[in-house]
């Protein structure tokens, strides 16, 4: 399996379309926001540009669920072997670290129930105080998880419920990948920039705004829009009349750059423990790509 990584602007569909294309293959994805129906613009999606390229964990939920990594390591699972069932490789591509480091890793989550006497002991603490609860039975490697009082809650939820059932600890142990390889697209701090501002403009002149009013017009609380961040946060804000457009699209910027700055962190880290990442550049002509990566593989 190839899988294909990188920061937001870096190219990465382009990379993986080509690839998948050229060997037969399928595209599972890797991107947290791409998985809601209706959220087009703001999360990138660019569907024209797979063509004839089958793709898959893409449009599966609809707009203000909160999708997490238990579904997507399920969700995934069920491509993965539907794909292979039907002798097809598999192009990961994504920049969601830590939904890649997890399918690199063989990570499982068995399903967790719901804990109602806890939920309501919880209830009533504040964010920093099941922070605390939360740090006693894991290690926090990025805020996912206490973004929010509901997200910690079932956070203690699933960490206690594994602390409480020692005997799934073998069925939560990573089997990694052995026929995986891993391709980040590498880019230059400058020309990210320029192209993350470059593709924000576009995106906005196509209707990026109109876009979350339909969201919103359909029903959709502007707080569950504001929690998937970047685009849906800052945006929904100018919507409702929190921020001017131009207040909106300077904080937005600064945001996507700072994104990106995160995901290369993460990306780093998983280099540090033990994943290698095979730089290729962003401007390398697909044909070239292609050949180094099939290279890699061999």
């Amino acid at each position: 399996m190839f899988i294909i990584t990188g920061p937001t602007a870096s190219g990465k569909t382009g990379k993986a379309v080509a690839l998948a294309r050229a060997i037969g293959g399928e595209i599972i994805s890797a991107d947290s926001r791409q998985l809601y129906r209706g959220m087009d613009l703001g999360t990138g999606k660019d569907l024209d540009e797979y063509g004839d390229v089958p793709y898959h964990m893409i449009d599966i939920c609809p707009a203000g669920y909160k999708y997490n990594l238990y579904e997507y390591l399920r969700d995934y699972q069920a491509c993965y072997d539907d794909i292979t069932n039907r002798n097809k490789p598999i192009v990961l591509c994504g920049g969601t670290g830590m939904y890649v480091e997890s399918v690199v890793k063989g990570i499982a989550l068995p399903p967790v129930p719901e804990n109602k006497e806890l939920r309501e002991e919880l209830s009533t603490k504040s964010l920093d105080e099941l922070t605390v609860i939360l740090k006693r039975y894991k290690t926090l490697r990025n805020n996912s998880d206490i973004d929010t009082c509901k997200r910690a809650i079932r956070a203690i939820e699933i960490a206690m419920y594994y602390h409480d059932n020692p005997h799934l600890k073998a069925k939560t142990e990573p089997h990694p990948l052995t026929d995986a390889v891993v391709i980040g697209i590498d880019i230059d701090r400058d020309t990210r920039r320029h192209r993350i501002t470059e593709r924000l403009k576009a995106r906005l002149d196509a209707g990026m705004v109109d876009e979350v009013r339909r969201l919103i017009d359909s029903g959709i609380k502007p707080e569950d829009l504001i929690y998937y961040g970047l685009e849906y946060k800052y945006i929904t804000l100018h919507v409702i009349g929190g921020l001017t457009y131009d207040e909106m699209f300077t904080q937005l910027e600064t945001a996507i750059h700072q994104f990106a700055k995160r995901q290369m962190t993460w990306f780093r880290g998983m280099e540090r423990r033990g994943t290698p990442i095979h730089w290729l550049p962003y401007d390398m002509p697909n044909d070239e790509f292609i050949s180094a990566a099939l290279a890699l593989k061999a």
